[in-house]
Formats: structure tokens, C-alpha cells, sequence
């Protein structure tokens, strides 16, 4: 198992950030990595031991699945730490620059698919992030 790391930098306050990141109300609008696909439910118990389940499907049917997480850490505006259903951890930072906010994601790679097709995708979700985040107003 490797750890893979991504990475951006959004130009959105700390707050606002934090807030897209968790918030099933606007997960449903980002965590997704292509136009073709996208997330029709999002729960989050935000709390260690607390889980959270977003599901995602293929807009035409085809496919889906639930992506299922139990927080680890928690610490507010700052990380959040958590384990998937298969035992591999993912780490997320955020960290305030000026007005924009930078987020970090180091994840545990999975045995199925090449390391750089695992970090594409990751990456294109965590972009449809930025995009989304940017787009709210009241920086």
C-alpha cells in the first residue's frame, strides 16, 4: 500500500471551505470525478466514530456505488482523518493562506488500479471540489 497525496489550493475562506467539504447538502454538488457521473445522496455523521456514506452512480444507470467512511480525527477547520470499509486511511488538511484556503488529501492507494489512474481520480474529485467551493459566494 502506497500513500498517495493531492492537493489544491481554493480561493474560498477557511470557513466556507470547511463547510463544502462536509456538509451532505453540498457534497451532493462536487463529489464526483467526471460530468457523466454524480453523487444523488450524501450522509455525514460528523464525529469520531461517526460515519458517512456518499453515494455514486453514473448518470446513465450503469454503475454505482457507496463510498463509506468512519472518522478517525476530527479536528475543526483544521484535519480530519478517516478509514474506508477496506481499512485504508485517508488523511484531509486544510490550511488557511490569507483568504484562500489550501486542502491536502493523503489516502492509502487500493490494489485494483494503477497508482496514477487512483491519484487522476482522486485529484478530478477533489478539483470538482475547488470548482464547486469557488463558486459560493460570501467569501
Amino acid at each position: 500500500m502506497e500513500k498517495i497525496t493531492i492537493e489544491t489550493t481554493i480561493h474560498q475562506s477557511l470557513n466556507r471551505v470547511w463547510d463544502a467539504y462536509n456538509l451532505p447538502d453540498h457534497v451532493v454538488h462536487w463529489n464526483f470525478a467526471s460530468d457523466d457521473w454524480y453523487c444523488p445522496k450524501a450522509t455525514n455523521e460528523f464525529l469520531v466514530g461517526g460515519k458517512f456514506n456518499y453515494r455514486m452512480e453514473a448518470k446513465d444507470g450503469s454503475v454505482g456505488f457507496d463510498f463509506v467512511g468512519i472518522y478517525d480525527d476530527i479536528i475543526i477547520h483544521e484535519k480530519m482523518a478517516y478509514h474506508m470499509e477496506d481499512g485504508r486511511q485517508v488523511i484531509v488538511l486544510f490550511q488557511k493562506q490569507n483568504s484562500d484556503t489550501h486542502v491536502r488529501v493523503i489516502f492509502d492507494s487500493e490494489d485494483e488500479n494503477p497508482i496514477e489512474l487512483q491519484k487522476m481520480g482522486w485529484q478530478s474529485i477533489l478539483d470538482q471540489f475547488k470548482k464547486y467551493s469557488e463558486s459560493l459566494s460570501n467569501r
